[in-house]
């Protein structure tokens, strides 16, 4: 997984929402909070998430760390690193 993360230029990744809560169920979705280089663009976000869901067979969203608001503080809360 670390060369995926370097090739798609994402320095750190955490896992939220439901799985990180332990309230998922059969067909949930992984939710991942990712930290970018500087040099990232959006096409690692969106090529990031298509290797993961790939990877882990399943539905993914990567959520950028740099995109986040004051309002979403509870999901950087309860990230959980990788």
């Amino acid at each position: 997984m670390r060369s995926l993360l370097a090739r798609r230029n994402a320095v750190d990744i955490r896992i939220f929402g439901s799985i990180a809560r332990g309230e998922d169920s059969e067909g949930s979705d992984v939710d991942f909070l990712v930290e970018f280089g500087p040099e990232a663009s959006i096409l690692d976000q969106v090529h990031l998430e298509l290797d993961l869901g790939a990877l882990l067979d399943c539905e993914v969203d990567v959520v950028a760390l740099g995109g986040l608001k004051a309002r979403d503080a509870h999901l950087l809360a309860e990230a959980i690193a990788l």
